[in-house]
């Protein structure tokens, strides 16, 4: 048996930047501990699934798995699996358990996300700062699909530094995103998620689903540019539409090949 896989660079206009994923096409959903065992042997922050629907609202059922979990939502992923789909469409439909309908839109040479926001509100939490190694004000999710804090810190520098204590953090059961006004984009940004297998995320459309109201509101207009500063870096879009976070970035194919089972 074999299953066809494509590894996608997404939000990066160039490989080896951005966040990779690795986006495989089936007939039908196989055991959950099977795609469980891919997603491991990819070994990537995310391997997206998609099974293809007949009609309805989505052209396709979409999940994603990091090494060790399924998770609820995932933006990266969701924009290359468009990236792959699309053919000569101009949107494609991903039809999702816990983050509803995702729609991918191809934009001249790149594409557009748009995702269901996520809500915070102050929170102290001294063990989450602790495990970061920084001092910030912390803000924790209210409403949407994954827990979410977000650290608000002075200025890039210290988002750049920030060095977090992974093992601690691995307790901290959500995904940690340190943020300040940016040096190169309006917003910078950290993601950490070692309780999810995946201790730094290059890029990650989810936070920006957080990202996107908190910083809309703080910056005082509903549209901004966005850096994730980590090793690999990526750009993107913010645009607050409603209760839609529509995240642009571009993508790259990296590599195609076949899973042997």
């Amino acid at each position: 048996m074999t299953m066809p896989f494509t590894v996608v660079d997404a939000f990066a206009d160039r490989p080896f930047a951005g966040n990779p994923a690795a986006v495989m096409l089936l007939d039908a959903w196989p055991d959950d501990a099977l795609l469980q065992s891919i997603a491991l042997e990819h070994n990537l922050s995310e391997t997206a699934f998609a099974v293809p629907v007949g009609g309805g609202e989505a052209d396709y059922e979409l999940r994603w798995f990091t090494p060790t979990v399924e998770i609820a939502m995932c933006g990266h992923a969701t924009l290359a699996s468009g990236h792959v789909l699309l053919g000569t469409r101009d949107a494609v439909r991903f039809a999702t358990r816990r983050a509803g309908v995702l729609i991918v839109r191809r934009e001249g040479g790149a594409y557009t996300l748009d995702l269901p926001v996520t809500r915070v509100a102050a929170a102290p939490d001294a063990a989450l700062l602790a495990a970061l190694g920084c001092d910030g004000e912390v803000f924790a999710s209210v409403a949407g699909a994954q827990e979410t804090s977000i650290i608000l810190l002075p200025d890039a520098a210290a988002v750049r530094a920030c060095s977090p204590d992974m093992a601690a953090l691995s307790a901290c059961h959500v995904m940690a995103i340190v943020t300040a006004p940016g040096d190169v984009a309006d917003v910078v940004s950290r993601v950490f998620v070692p309780a999810w297998g995946v201790d730094e995320d290059p890029v990650t459309g989810s936070a920006h689903a957080a990202l996107t109201p908190f910083w809309a509101e703080r910056l005082g207009r509903d549209r901004f540019t966005a850096f994730q500063a980590s090793a690999r870096g990526g750009h993107l879009t913010c645009t607050l539409a409603g209760d839609r976070a529509v995240l642009g970035g571009r993508c790259v194919t990296v590599m195609r090949g076949e899973l042997l089972l």
